[in-house]
């Protein structure tokens, strides 16, 4: 099997007084339904800083102020290979608004019940839950 070329996407968690913000991915999208933490593709030529901007200006009416870069993840899915880069984001302008007709929530990393996520998110959630556990110690 040909090994293809990875989609580099951006995802950002969004902190806010202790809980994480993530959107359900809206009718007509590839996995509507699913929750995901907010982003989407680079441009060519593009930043991932200044990808992570655009898109949250584009899906969420907010402009990042404060961020930083924590891990990165190839994913395969059967149509495509994205390289996911996840940030934290720790300040922001705006207030979050649907842009793209998207539900979006504020979540808690110990109440996590019954939230349909992406499958790549869940190894996302248990290795936030287990950094920020450290972090609390």
């Amino acid at each position: 099997m040909t090994r293809r070329i990875p989609i580099p996407v951006v995802a950002g968690i969004i902190w806010k007084e202790g809980q994480f913000l993530c959107a359900e991915r809206p009718q007509g999208k590839d996995y509507a339904g699913w929750w995901e933490f907010p982003g989407g593709k680079v441009e060519k030529n593009e930043s991932l800083g200044n990808a992570l901007v655009r898109e949250l200006q584009e899906e969420l009416g907010i402009t990042p102020t404060r961020f930083d870069f924590w891990i990165e993840k190839i994913v395969d899915y059967p149509e495509y290979t994205v390289k996911l880069h996840f940030f934290d984001i720790w300040e922001f302008t705006g207030e979050v608004t649907s842009l793209e007709n998207q539900r979006f929530d504020w979540f808690n990393l110990t109440a996590l019940v019954n939230v349909k996520f992406l499958p790549v998110n869940y190894k996302i959630l248990e290795m936030l839950q287990t950094r920020e556990l450290r972090s609390n110690t």
